[in-house]
């Protein structure tokens, strides 16, 4: 399988730069950036310490020719630029950026009407394993435990509460049969009043280099339930996403995510 990858210099640019050349079965045939990036003409290996013959390019339509799949990590604007020219050369994507508006996340499911696209917020097993025993976990705490989100990421990161919380915060909502839209309460500051037992709470950090921290507690009375997921390293969402260009493979046009390509559903 040929893979593409955008964000070049970025940092999880990097990482899946490094893990498809490390990886059997697929090939990396093309690196993109923005048009003003330093790094353009450089080789794609240039942050990896080896030389792959890849130059890094910001020309879309050249290398999305010669791809089977664009993996996209970068934000939303610029996704779905990508995601217009993949469409006219059929080339698949994943996708694992944030921050998409719902009008944005409604491009996407009309361009997998033709294109196989695996759309996540975040591609590590352990995270959606962690997805899968919060959904099971909810059922059990439907009443009687007040349900707080807390996450916490590095200071470059954009957007808030991060994909990962917000995906958190829908798999319970649907497992307790509410709509996340009216029972988020994104953060608290003055005379708040009592908790009301039926909303979910959203609590946000950002500072250092924290790869991705993700805690959910189900507070009850004379006790306390916590479902963590801590992220040390890059690498396991850049293996998740070469393991969800594999799925494509096999699969037709359609919006898949993770809990597909790790058969969670």
């Amino acid at each position: 399988m040929k893979i593409a990858i955008t964000g070049a210099s970025g940092r999880m640019g990097q990482m899946l730069i490094k893990t498809v050349l490390n990886t059997s079965e697929v090939i990396l045939t093309g690196v993109l950036e923005r048009t003003d990036a330093a790094v353009l003409g450089q080789d794609a290996g240039v942050f990896a310490g080896r030389k792959t013959g890849i130059v890094i390019t910001d020309d879309v339509e050249r290398v999305l020719t010669h791809a089977d799949v664009l993996i996209d990590f970068t934000r939303p604007d610029g996704t779905l630029e990508y995601l217009g020219i993949a469409r006219r050369h059929g080339t698949r994507m994943v996708i694992g950026t944030t921050g998409f508006s719902k009008s944005q996340k409604a491009q996407l499911t009309s361009a997998a009407q033709t294109l196989g696209i695996v759309f996540a917020p975040n591609m590590s097993m352990g995270v959606n394993v962690t997805l899968k025993l919060l959904q099971i976990a909810s059922t059990y705490f439907a009443t009687g435990y007040d349900i707080e989100i807390i996450e916490a990421h590095h200071r470059h990161k954009v957007d808030a509460p991060s994909g990962t919380a917000l995906k958190m915060g829908e798999v319970i909502a649907k497992a307790l049969g509410r709509d996340l839209a009216s029972c988020a309460l994104y953060g608290r500051h003055g005379v708040t009043g009592e908790r009301d037992s039926s909303t979910i709470g959203f609590s946000t950090i950002r500072g250092g280099d924290i790869d991705g921290d993700h805690t959910v507690m189900f507070a009850g009375t004379g006790e306390r339930i916590e479902i963590t997921h801590k992220s040390a390293s890059r690498l396991a969402y850049a293996q998740g996403a070469v393991q969800a260009a594999r799925f494509l493979a096999s699969q037709s046009a359609g919006l898949y995510d993770m809990w597909d390509v790790l058969n969670l559903h």
